[in-house]
């Protein structure tokens, strides 16, 4: 993590769902405003799927860039990902929470497209990242809406729990917390105590987040390796590594009593209405990842 800048993982995630408006049909999420955020016209992100250099002013490789822009799988994915949190929000709030904490926001957009007058919006990110984001607001001109709070975390010297307390979040009313594409940086202990956080509020309590399994073969483990060093090589590793029951096992421990799990490839197809984009076997990119949502 860069303390001068952005999280380069946002960077990609943001460009994907950008790329995603201009590119992919049927369309996932529908997100006007990733784009806008970033300061990429239409032009500019077409050319970027076919660049062979360093986009000028990114701050970051275009080979970084090109993993959520030019790699259609992943692009999807993080398309569905998004869009599976937001009907989950949606679900939530029509039975009555009014709070949603985004832990790792990274440049979502979802609190600026919030269709929900009632819910209240934390967003949860490493300070650099946070101050990153404000000004891409300021040059956008957008406005930061009145439900929404931002909670700056440095998890090397504050709690997660401190900062939410003093941002006004309520520990005793329902809430859901969606948690995605953090987990894999995160220690397996790191992992467990923001669950236990999250398992200890005092009213009904939800978490949405992605996870990546273990290779089951020399080939899965090697591909494996190879994009942990990609991540490593801009600062951000992976670390931890979950089987679907060892996930819900764990889950279950603290107290969640529904699990639902689903594989990258099942999420996107769902979406896609039987579409066969994954006819055979699963894209090399998506083979490891999952997504699931749990709550008590």
């Amino acid at each position: 993590m860069d303390n001068e800048g952005p999280s380069r993982t946002a960077l990609v995630t943001a460009y994907a769902r950008a790329y995603h408006q201009i590119a992919d049909r049927p369309r996932i999420l529908t997100d006007p405003l990733a784009a806008r955020l970033l300061g990429a016209t239409v032009e500019e992100l077409t050319e970027l799927g076919r660049a062979v250099q360093e986009r000028p002013g990114s701050g970051i490789d275009l080979g970084i860039l090109r993993m959520g822009v030019s790699d259609r799988p992943r692009r999807l994915f993080f398309a569905a990902r998004a869009r599976f949190a937001e009907d989950r929000v949606a679900e939530a709030v029509a039975a009555g929470v009014r709070q949603v904490v985004i832990l790792g926001a990274g440049l979502d957009t979802f609190a600026f497209r919030n269709p929900h007058p009632s819910l209240r919006v934390f967003e949860v990110d490493h300070p650099a990242t946070q101050a990153w984001k404000r000004q891409r607001l300021a040059a956008s001109s957008m406005d930061l809406p009145e439900r929404l709070t931002f909670v700056p975390v440095d998890f090397e010297t504050d709690t997660l729990a401190a900062r939410l307390e003093a941002a006004g979040f309520s520990r005793t009313d329902p809430a859901v917390f969606v948690w995605l594409g953090v987990v894999f940086y995160l220690t397996p202990d790191a992992a467990r105590t923001t669950l236990e956080y999250i398992a200890g509020q005092s009213e009904a309590v939800e978490v949405i987040f992605d996870y990546l399994q273990p290779g089951d073969t020399d080939e899965e483990r090697a591909q494996l390796k190879a994009r942990a060093h990609r991540g490593a090589a801009v600062g951000e590793p992976w670390f931890s590594y979950f089987t679907p029951d060892d996930i819900a096992a764990q889950l279950r421990s603290l107290g969640f009593t529904e699990v639902e799990d689903h594989s990258a490839t099942d999420l996107i197809t769902g979406y896609l209405e039987g579409s066969a984009e994954f006819d055979g076997e699963p894209p090399r990119s998506l083979r490891p990842v999952r997504i699931l949502r749990a709550s008590r």
